[in-house]
């Protein structure tokens, strides 16, 4: 910065003893310079980025444009301004001046190029697992970081001291992070939720304690479940960050896969169990046919020989309603085709007890 400020006195002398005129050469030099690059970004490139199937570039140069022309003009003010050799105090207010309007400038366009970023990374725009609520959070936690080194130069550009800033801020967010740990934790909790998305809005879990539900929302504190009893449960993200949780909607697409057990009675025709099984989920609409669904002949039980109906259906949701329809069109098939269903059968042997025992 000093060899350009060299550079630029040793070109304005050329001009003549007038420093009133170097200084005005030395602005108008650097307007028609921003111009010029001002033109350059505007038409030159903006043509060139206007070829690309996305439109990010061309919402970024339109961006650039403006704060590029306005930084040759606070340049070319603020080599003037020096180049006038003004007493202390008039020169220190037109430069602080000068350096507050380039932070507000420099800090509108990062404003603006968090808002393109976060448009090209939202879910419509991209095939990424972007998580919705992961926009709002990095708007908000970018827009404060973003405002903080905004006063942070500003503060710098009118030599005042932070030190003695940022030590009290230090100790006051010690304090709140005690205070607030819990608080802390779930917005912590939250926001690996929410980049790991390991469930999203409308998935249904299980969670490690029992309770079954679909997700109806997630927050930054909070997870809430809606039970098929339509009440909804809602589970401080601290404590479901640590929990096994289980989606029955994950996996490479939503289908649940659903068992139907049944027992049958020893000297059942087994092929004949199997296509009665088979059937039953063939003949049901809502039965996906891929994955096929299958039959297999489990176990040898006490009273019975026991089989299950492994089918696929398209929504978790549905598994209620289905187990129960299959559950019916199973006992009936049975029915029809006089396979018996075996319960538990005890027999008892009475023994006389001889006389004269006690």
């Amino acid at each position: 910065m000093q060899d350009l400020i060299d550079q630029t006195q040793e070109w304005a002398q050329l001009l003549g003893p007038n420093r009133y005129l170097q200084a005005a050469a030395i602005i108008v030099v650097f307007i028609v310079v921003g111009k010029i690059a001002d033109l350059v970004i505007s038409r030159v490139i903006a043509k060139l980025v206007s070829r690309s199937r996305t439109d990010i570039d061309d919402s970024l140069v339109a961006l650039l444009h403006r704060p590029v022309f306005v930084s040759f003009v606070l340049l070319g003010l603020a080599l003037g301004t020096d180049r006038l050799q003004l007493p202390d105090a008039p020169e220190f207010l037109t430069l602080g001046i000068l350096k507050t309007i380039a932070i507000v400038v420099w800090y509108n366009f990062f404003r603006g190029l968090i808002q393109i970023l976060l448009r090209a990374l939202s879910p419509p725009a991209t095939n990424k697992k972007m998580h919705e609520s992961m926009l709002p959070l990095f708007n908000n936690v970018s827009k404060v970081a973003l405002f903080a080194l905004a006063v942070y130069f500003i503060f710098l550009a009118w030599s005042i001291d932070v030190t003695a800033w940022l030590a009290s801020a230090g100790i006051v967010g010690l304090a709140l992070s005690f205070a607030a740990k819990d608080t802390l934790s779930n917005l912590f909790a939250g926001v690996s939720i929410v980049a790991d998305a390991p469930y999203k809005i409308g998935d249904f879990i299980i969670l490690d304690t029992g309770e079954r539900g679909m997700v109806s929302y997630i927050g930054l504190r909070s997870t809430r479940i809606l039970t098929r009893d339509d009440v909804e449960i809602t589970i401080p993200n601290g404590i479901i960050g640590n929990s096994k949780i289980i989606n029955e909607a994950g996996g490479p697409s939503e289908k649940h896969r659903i068992r139907i057990p049944v027992g049958v009675a020893y000297g059942s025709d087994i092929d004949e169990v199997i296509a009665a099984l088979a059937s039953v989920a063939a003949d049901h609409s809502e039965v996906c046919k891929i994955p096929e669904p299958r039959v297999r002949f489990r176990t040898f039980g006490e009273s019975s020989l026991d089989f299950e109906l492994l089918c696929w259906i398209d929504r978790p949701v549905n598994r209620g309603r289905m187990t129960h329809e299959l559950n019916c069109a199973v006992y009936r098939k049975f029915q029809d085709d006089g396979i018996e269903i075996p319960f538990p059968q005890r027999d008892v042997h009475l023994h006389p007890v001889p006389e004269g025992t006690t």
